[in-house]
């Protein structure tokens, strides 16, 4: 389901995590995945819905349990929408890629990454101070 370079990325975190198969999708479940400041929470489940392809498939877009608000109760852009799955109901962080994916040097590392900026750089600068 993953390739062994992601496997072995992910065991080589403190993160405790399991996948599962969806339709066309590695789903991806981390569990307690560390916020940065800024948020109402320390951590949040995450969940990614991989391409059968990935990470020759671009990835798109991610998910929190439960939803994920601002220090203050502030709603993050572009999280309306929910997804039932695994019998729970997952915020969905409607996030496109500002880059080109790069398939053969992309992997979930990079995507994790992308994901930690785009959260560091959504909290507003009144929520951050």
């Amino acid at each position: 389901m993953l390739t062994d370079d992601d496997r072995e990325f992910l065991e080589s975190t403190d993160w405790r995590f399991e996948t599962k198969l969806d339709a066309e999708f590695v789903c991806l479940i981390i569990y307690e995945y560390p916020l940065p400041g800024g948020y109402a929470s320390p951590h949040a489940d995450l969940l990614l819905r991989l391409p059968r392809g990935f990470p020759d498939a671009a990835p798109d877009m991610f998910w929190f349990c439960p939803e994920v608000l601002y220090l203050g109760g502030g709603v993050p852009p572009a999280t309306g929408d929910r997804l039932q799955f695994d019998g729970r109901v997952w915020q969905r962080w409607s996030r496109h890629l500002a880059v080109a994916w790069r398939p053969g040097i992309d992997n979930l590392q990079t995507y994790l990454r992308l994901i930690r900026t785009d959260l560091a750089a959504g909290v507003p600068a009144a929520v951050a101070a």
